[in-house]
């Protein structure tokens, strides 16, 4: 029995986590997400399965998984090896849904390339991972898929326009994966590449002399007024004191509301039915708004900041249940994690415009503490680092495997709710 249909048998269906790596079109919007399954335990990350057993056990109990519940809108990429490929299971995965990746382990014999030419047939798209060079197998498999995963950091960067101009001229999509920096990104695109995986949209680019823009100031001081506990009058000459704040909030509780008749056209009466809690929620998200207030949720930085905030939040409340306070303090840290790649200023920079508790800072500057410790896992999960250090964080926090998962699938659930409501 090969290994990963044994995992199959062996894996439980709870013993696996999740990593969601976001996969984005020319214009930055999100167009999909790479799923990735790591099977629980305490292994050394460099002992760990590729992965294929973990996807092997996690496609044959489906229905522990809704893909629209982690995918929203957006494709999902899920690798396949020759084991994945061949089984029956593979079936129970939404064709419309998915793009099977087959890895680069997998051997273009007759009976898979057959087993491919039959899944394309059910509605099934293919993709060929990690491409270095138009190998014999590349180009036997070629003609079968519909997207090529070029990864960057397996091929020297002045091969890389050869290589680009060879599979450009074959007509297919072409998908740069581990793209770690912005000037990675930007050459990829003028090579004509489609689309772009890795988080180099999420890494901090700090701009000396850099200032952060009024709107974003303005968001910042009615946070700071909201932490500050400042009375309702104060808040609301605030918020009216800014035209774009004041539009996204009516937006914001029309959207909420029961119908046209319950129609909010005034700031008191939006503020008064929101409720501090749920405005300072928004708050946090709308910092993440494009020029003109619009908050876009196919923004790859928007859902990882909004996914972190619940994931603490939906972890705090876990574990101590009726501390609404500390679970609103974890929501802030997942969401203000990402502030110094939004706004390309140091995070202590931003701290400075903004009272926040000692907690929440020490976690957003040091990773020190619980929440500190809560993002760390956050972080490890998005890069799918699911080994030992991993799991010894989530026993000292007091969660379990499954406790991790099921908080996965609430916090992406959650996020797709946000997104449907305010449109």
């Amino acid at each position: 029995m090969h290994a990963e249909a044994a995992a199959v048998k062996a894996l439980p269906a709870d013993e696996f986590f999740l990593a969601r790596q976001p996969i984005l079109g020319r214009d930055q919007h999100l167009v999909a997400f790479e799923l990735l399954f790591r099977a629980a335990g305490e292994h050394d990350d460099a002992q760990m399965t590729t992965g294929a057993a973990a996807t092997a056990a996690v496609i044959s109990h489906a229905s522990q998984l809704g893909m629209e519940q982690v995918v929203g809108d957006q494709l999902a990429f899920v690798n396949a090896d020759e084991d994945v490929l061949m089984s029956d299971f593979v079936r129970f995965l939404p064709p419309h849904k998915v793009i099977l990746e087959i890895l680069e382990t997998v051997k273009p014999t007759e009976q898979l390339r057959a087993r491919v030419a039959e899944l394309k047939q059910l509605g099934f798209k293919f993709a060929l991972d990690d491409v270095v060079a138009c190998s014999a197998d590349v180009k036997q498999l070629i003609d079968l898929v519909d997207v090529v995963k070029v990864d960057l950091q397996g091929i020297d960067p002045e091969r890389l326009p050869e290589l680009t101009a060879s599979l450009k001229g074959l007509t297919k999509k072409l998908l740069a994966e581990k793209v770690e920096t912005l000037e990675e990104f930007h050459r990829c695109l003028e090579l004509g590449f489609d689309y772009f995986q890795g988080y180099y949209f999420a890494r901090p680019a700090i701009l000396s002399g850099k200032t952060i823009a009024p709107s974003e100031l303005a968001v910042l001081h009615l946070l700071d007024l909201i932490n500050s506990h400042a009375d309702d009058r104060a808040i609301e000459t605030a918020v009216k004191r800014d035209a774009l704040i004041s539009l996204s909030l009516l937006r914001l509780v029309n959207s909420r509301a029961a119908g046209p008749g319950h129609r909010i056209e005034s700031v008191s009466h939006a503020l008064a039915g929101l409720g501090r809690a749920q405005l300072q929620r928004w708050l946090q998200i709308l910092l993440y708004a494009s020029p003109g207030g619009r908050v876009e949720f196919n923004s790859p930085l928007l859902q990882m900041a909004t996914t972190r905030g619940k994931l603490l939040e939906l972890m705090t409340r876990r574990l101590w249940p009726i501390d609404a306070d500390s679970a609103d303090r974890a929501f802030t840290v997942g969401i203000m994690s990402l502030a110094d790649a939004l706004f390309a200023v140091p995070m202590e920079d931003i701290l400075n415009r903004v009272e926040v508790a000692d907690e929440v800072r020490e976690a957003l500057l040091r990773r020190e503490g619980q929440f500190g410790t809560m993002l760390k896992v956050v972080e490890m999960l998005e890069a799918a680092e699911c080994g030992k250090a991993f799991a010894a964080l989530i026993k000292k926090l007091g969660l379990t495997a499954k406790e991790v998962r099921d908080i996965e699938l609430a916090a992406f659930d959650w996020v797709q709710g946000l997104a449907y409501e305010v449109h």
